[in-house]
C-alpha cells in the first residue's frame, strides 16, 4: 500500500520510523536484532535512508594519504527487500539528488518497481563532507524539485532517453519539510514557495525535519494551509539521549531546543541516564500533545538505536 493510502485510513494515529543501513560489513542480524522490538507497534511503513558518498584518506607510507570516494553505508535497496521480506512492513527508501547521476536514479526506481516498493522519499541530500556547500554530482540532479521532475517522468512512463514504457511506476512519493524552514532559504515565505513547487510536480506527502518544540509544527501547518498545500504533513520527532546532542542537533540540523528543555539537560550534564530520561519524557509529551491534535502518524527519528524510540512508543501507542 501506498503511505497516503495508510493516512486515509487510519483512525487513530499510528506510528512509523526512520532507520539507517548498517554500516558496510556489519551484519544484518545485528540490524534486525536493533529493529525487531519497534515491530511490536505495528509501523505501516519504515523508512530507509540512503548514503551519499564521502572522502576519506587512507594512509599510506612516509606519510602520504591516497583519497578515497566511499559510501559508509551502502544496501538501500536491499535493506527495503529484507525488511518487506522478515517483518512484512512496507519500506519507503529515500532517493537523493547528492552522489547520484539521473541514470543512478532511474536505474534505482526501475529496480524499486520491480521489487514491489511503492513508496519513496525524494531528497537533495547532506552536502559531501570535503565541500562547504551542495555541489550536484556531475550528471545529477541540483535541488529536490528536478528529482521530483524525473519522478513524475517515471510514473509517466517516461524514461531519460525518451523511451516511454508500456507500463508506468507509481510511485508515491514523500518530500521534506522545515517546520524552522531550511537553512539555506532566506525566510519561511520563500521555503514554503519551494515546498509548493514540490506539491505542483507530484509530491503526494511531506514528513518535517525534526523539532522539539510542537508549536513550531502547528504554526507550519497553518502556514502551509494558508498557501494551499493542502497533502499530509507527518511530523517527525526524536528523543536526545546523550548530552553531547545539546550542541550537535542545532549544528547539523540548524533547529532550536526550548529554553526550558535546555536547562533540564545543562542541569544534569553529569548524569547520562538522567539524560536519556529527560529526553525520553520530552518526547513522551510531544506525542501525546500531537496525538490529542489528531495527527495521523508520528514518524521517529531512531538514527540507529531502537531503545530509546521503543520507551516513548511504549507510552503512546
Amino acid at each position: 500500500m501506498k503511505v497516503t493510502e495508510y493516512l486515509d485510513q487510519s483512525k487513530d494515529t499510528l506510528f512509523s520510523f526512520e532507520i539507517v543501513p548498517p554500516v558496510k560489513g556489519k551484519s544484518i542480524e545485528d540490524f534486525f536484532e536493533n529493529i525487531t522490538p519497534l515491530m511490536e507497534f505495528n509501523p505501516p511503513f519504515v523508512d530507509v535512508t540512503t548514503s551519499r558518498e564521502q572522502i576519506v584518506y587512507q594512509p599510506l607510507d612516509q606519510g602520504n594519504h591516497k583519497r578515497i570516494t566511499m559510501r559508509n553505508r551502502p544496501g538501500t535497496v536491499g535493506i527495503c527487500v529484507a525488511l518487506m521480506h522478515r517483518f512484512g512492513v512496507q519500506a519507503v527508501p529515500h532517493v537523493l539528488c547528492g552522489g547520484f547521476t539521473k541514470e543512478e536514479t532511474e536505474y534505482m526506481m526501475i529496480d524499486l518497481n520491480y521489487l514491489g516498493i511503492k513508496n519513496i522519499l525524494a531528497l537533495r541530500g547532506d552536502t559531501r563532507n570535503d565541500q562547504s556547500s551542495f555541489v550536484p554530482t556531475e550528471g545529477g540532479h541540483r535541488y529536490a524539485t528536478e528529482l521530483l521532475q524525473q519522478i513524475r517522468d517515471m510514473n509517466r512512463g517516461q524514461f531519460l532517453d525518451s523511451h516511454v514504457a508500456e507500463a508506468s511506476s507509481d510511485f508515491c512519493v514523500g518530500v521534506a519539510g522545515y517546520p524552522e524552514k531550511h537553512f539555506e532559504s532566506p525566510n519561511m515565505d520563500y521555503d514554503l514557495d519551494i515546498l509548493k513547487q514540490k506539491v505542483a510536480l507530484g509530491a503526494d506527502y511531506i514528513v518535517t525535519q525534526m523539532f522539539f518544540d510542537n508549536q513550531k509544527y502547528f504554526r507550519f501547518v497553518d502556514l502551509c494551509r494558508q498557501e494551499g498545500i493542502t497533502i499530509p504533513i507527518i511530523p517527525g520527532l526524536k528523543p536526545i539521549s546523550t548530552f553531547r546532542q545539546l550542541q550537535l542537533l542545532p549544528q547539523t540540523f540548524y533547529l532550536e531546543l526550548p529554553t526550558e528543555l535546555t536547562k533540564a539537560l545543562l542541569d544534569n550534564k553529569d548524569n547520562p541516564q538522567t539524560i536519556r530520561q529527560i529526553g525520553i519524557d520530552w518526547c513522551i509529551q510531544q506525542s501525546k500533545e500531537l496525538k490529542a491534535a489528531g495527527v495521523p502518524i508520528i514518524h521517529y527519528y531512531s538514527m540507529g538505536k531502537s531503545t530509546n524510540v521503543y520507551e516513548v512508543a511504549s507510552a503512546i501507542f
